[in-house]
């Protein structure tokens, strides 16, 4: 980062220095220069047709959506992971890993970047053979492994289509996504191990291979003589990479598709949301190598599996240099400790996690410091929600001193962080440091007044290049402009060209945010709206509480009804005394108006598979209006129900 705002001191004569409030003011009030800085600190003229001059070859229409970012060029993601490689196989440690697989058991597996390019390619050949080429689409049914980058790799380097999803998935939920694309080729395997117990997926495997009628071959990872034969030709990834041969990425436009996400369908089919190769690799470089710092001495591990989105961000070490390790397992087996040994036998040098892991790391007292040597680790960071103030007090405790911690905010919707930490920045527990580079980010009033030091909702006032280049089978763009654009500002009219993206924000003085939860799903008692981020950050940190889940339900006449509802942890009771300490620590840190109604034990708290709790549509179902949630999109389904009979037995 020093380098690079070096470089741009130099170049635009702007006294940026130490200032980082200095450079990402500049970064996005000239999205252009910025850009194209970034393009030419990274060298990517050396993997795609080089950039012209001018602005308009950077950004040729602003327009969100619809902004055109670098018109002319031709590149392909893997070209620059495999820049990579060429210059490490040169070097002095030519098996240096640039993948490590780690499972539930123990067992351990590495690719060298020696190894990386002749994989990808053999593989590559293999799915070519399938018919596989520029804008057909691969599936993957998958844990978190090795075996799912090399195929993402092959994917890409042919100009073909990636979409992954994650084996916790039904086979019903998997093909609800995966059968949106008509995959020509799915990698699946036969089984995993999770939480102690072998999970075996040969039957789910062939069932959703059966449910995607236009599969040409189906290649797993695992005994492939294990599944049933079918109309498309089961191949055993072994024998899929057998035969080496040299990668030859296909340069496709910068906005061409490299893979589909989906949103979490709890209600409603699933989006396919598709990001282009360009955009990709621009927004990840920034993120990874100047925001995180990653290079090539570093090892990347990120807690994460294919369905969320963190396991596109994760293989971006890749385009940085670095080793990423792939953990497929339980993050909590066989207990909370396990992501730290992991953290220590692998000399992670960049770890990140969830609240969840680290709420569960603190409640059961585990003191990763003292018990590993974490002595490679520099940075930590956490994202699925905010990261509460105290688990950043916790890590500098238990972790290490002094250690910075990167909350971060982002989203599938644009495969990146609109805010977190940044390398060099004071950390401040509750608070992500900085808003990153070249995203313009505000706070905004229901009027469109920008806001500081107070509540509003995030926006983002100018394109960035990983915005959706699409919707899947979204021909006229109607529900992506749905999704981000059409919201009213009652000063600036409904069209106003910024993209809303759901959550309650604070800006700071210093530039730092503070997220205090989903504005759909807004606590709005006695007229004052109120975040469920903030609420939860008091109760988890009561320790007998395990997790909290605050709703607001409108009722009849103007009535309203704000119920807690915690799961607590193994021996607790919710008793009288603990039922004090909870309103007396709301009351205390933040204000009477924060009390909920009543406090109510629940027997779990839904969540989406990717971890967040299911706040808007149980706030639904809890005032008895219709809604459709997806049960294979919930990853306890049987909970709705109880929250239904909730609702039910409320009294007005």
């Amino acid at each position: 980062m020093a380098r690079f705002a070096d470089m741009v001191s130099r170049r635009y004569g702007i006294e940026v220095g130490d200032s980082y409030p200095a450079l990402w003011a500049w970064s996005t009030a000239e999205p252009a220069a910025f850009w194209r800085s970034v393009w030419d600190f990274f060298g990517l003229d050396e993997i795609a047709t080089p950039l012209g001059d001018g602005d308009a070859a950077v950004l040729a229409s602003v327009d969100m959506p619809g902004a055109r970012w670098f018109p002319d060029v031709r590149l392909n993601y893997v070209d620059q992971v495999m820049r990579h490689a060429r210059t490490i196989a040169q070097g002095d440690e030519p098996d240096r890993p640039a993948i490590v697989g780690v499972d539930e058991a123990g067992s351990r597996s590495v690719i060298t970047w020696s190894e990386l390019p002749r994989m990808v390619g053999a593989l590559a050949g293999t799915l070519a053979g399938l018919g596989v080429g520029q804008g057909d689409v691969v599936a993957a049914y998958l844990p978190d492994v090795p075996e799912a980058v090399v195929a993402f790799l092959a994917t890409a380097s042919l100009g073909a289509i990636w979409s992954g999803c994650g084996q916790d998935y039904a086979p019903e939920g998997a093909a609800g996504r995966l059968g949106q694309l008509h995959p020509k080729v799915l990698f699946s395997t036969t089984g995993y191990r999770y939480g102690g117990k072998d999970i075996d997926k040969v039957a789910d495997s062939a069932e959703l291979a059966d449910a995607l009628p236009d599969l040409a071959g189906h290649i797993v990872v695992g005994d492939a003589t294990r599944l049933p034969q079918s109309s498309a030709e089961n191949i055993a990834f072994e024998q899929a990479i057998a035969v080496g041969t040299a990668v030859e990425p296909v340069q496709v436009a910068f906005d061409h598709p490299l893979w589909v996400l989906f949103s979490s369908g709890t209600t409603g089919r699933p989006k396919g949301i598709v990001h282009g190769h360009g955009g990709v690799v621009l927004e990840h470089l920034k993120a990874g190598a100047l925001h995180a710092d990653l290079g090539d001495a570093d090892v990347f591990f990120w807690q994460t599996a294919l369905s969320w989105m963190m396991w596109n961000f994760q293989v971006a070490g890749l385009l940085c240099g670095s080793t990423i390790v792939c953990y497929s397992g339980s993050p909590l087996y066989p207990d909370a400790d396990r992501l730290w040994q992991i953290v220590a036998d692998e000399r992670v040098t960049y770890f990140g996690t969830s609240p969840g892991q680290l709420q569960a790391s603190r409640k059961v007292d585990v003191v990763p410091g003292r018990d590993h040597d974490l002595s490679a680790l520099r940075a930590i960071g956490s994202t699925g929600s905010a990261l509460a103030g105290d688990l950043f007090e916790w890590i500098e405790s238990n972790v290490a001193h002094g250690l910075p911690v990167s909350s971060i905010s982002g989203g599938t919707d644009v495969v990146s962080a609109f805010a977190g930490g940044s390398v060099g920045v004071e950390v401040v527990p509750g608070e992500l440091s900085v808003r990153y580079l070249g995203v313009a980010l505000e706070s905004w009033a229901p009027d469109g007044t920008p806001l500081t030091e107070e509540v509003g909702e995030m926006v983002i006032t100018a394109p960035m290049p990983s915005m959706p280049v699409e919707f899947w089978r979204d021909p006229d763009g109607s529900r992506y402009r749905a999704a981000y654009f059409e919201h009213e500002w009652s000063g600036v009219g409904p069209t106003a060209p910024v993209w809303r993206h759901g959550d309650w924000v604070t800006v700071t003085d210093r530039g730092s945010l503070i997220i205090h939860g989903r504005s759909d799903a807004t606590l709005n008692r006695h007229g004052i709206r109120m975040g469920s981020a903030d609420i939860y950050e008091v109760v988890e940190s009561i320790d007998d509480i395990a997790e909290a889940f605050v709703l607001g339900v409108d009722g009849p006449a103007g009535a309203y009804w704000m119920p807690l509802f915690v799961t607590l942890v193994p021996g607790a009771v919710l008793d009288d005394d603990l039922r004090r300490r909870v309103v007396a620590q709301i009351r205390a840190r933040l204000s009477p108006r924060h009390v909920p109604d009543e406090l109510v034990e629940a027997p779990g708290i839904p969540h989406t598979r990717t971890g967040k709790k299911l706040e808007v549509p149980v706030t639904s179902v809890l005032a008895g209006r219709p809604v459709d949630i997806d049960p294979r999109s919930v990853d306890d389904p049987a909970l709705i129900t109880w929250y239904e009979k909730q609702g039910a037995a409320h009294t007005w």
